[in-house]
């Protein structure tokens, strides 16, 4: 999967000469906690909801309404955004990708061609909801069962057996370190709500079997 799949397209971006006042606007208008600056065409930068919020006076502040008013409609995020931010082209793959934002320590990644072209955004949310979401098998119906070994035997064949011959569909599947007994885990993720035979075979072959909560 490419990042391309899980971006965020048509993103909304200003001119770093917007103020603050307007890019908080624009930002509850559209319902987004991020903003790509672009000047000509050239991203120079990016501004959070947070960052916003802390160039933003508190409530306990001694300014009045007017003064607050005056500060945020005249401040532009030029001068508070963040200038280095943090961009992947199209073609990188997503784990590329996600690396590349845990390194960084950011939420969000800027897409952009290799002309220079803002095309899209992708966040943790796109990451979460649109790659760990349907690998884990979250909302989806079924029953998840997690099967343990310590033996090199043939695991992903006898699980594969145990659900063909019941019926059964294997929605998703995929691996995990033990914390119990060492090395690898599998879990599976069946469309059946009664997986008691499946787990009767598998226990008589020896493995070590779990229904997990969803």
């Amino acid at each position: 999967m490419y990042v391309k799949d899980v971006m965020t397209m048509n993103v909304v971006n200003i001119p770093s000469n917007t103020t603050i006042s307007d890019a908080k606007k624009i930002m509850d208008a559209h319902k987004i906690r991020r903003l790509p600056i672009v000047d000509r065409g050239k991203i120079v930068g990016i501004v959070t909801e947070r960052r916003l919020e802390a160039y933003t006076p508190s409530k306990a502040t001694s300014l009045s309404v007017w003064e607050i008013g005056y500060l945020l409609g005249n401040t532009i995020v030029k001068d508070i955004m963040e200038k280095n931010a943090v961009s992947v082209t199209p073609e990188m793959t997503v784990e590329e990708a996600l690396a590349t934002a845990q390194e960084r320590k950011v939420g969000s990644l800027l897409v952009v061609e290799k002309s220079g072209q803002l095309v899209g955004i992708v966040t943790t949310n796109d990451f979460f909801y649109k790659i760990a979401n349907p690998t884990l098998g979250i909302g989806m119906p079924g029953t998840r069962v997690e099967v343990m070994t310590k033996t090199d035997k043939p695991i992903l064949e006898d699980i594969s057996k145990a659900t063909s011959q019941k019926g059964m569909k294997i929605l998703t599947l995929h691996m995990i370190s033990s914390t119990e007994i060492g090395g690898k885990d599998i879990v599976v993720q069946v469309d059946t709500e009664d997986v008691s035979k499946m787990v009767k075979e598998l226990k008589d072959k020896d493995y070590e079997v779990l229904v997990r909560k969803r």
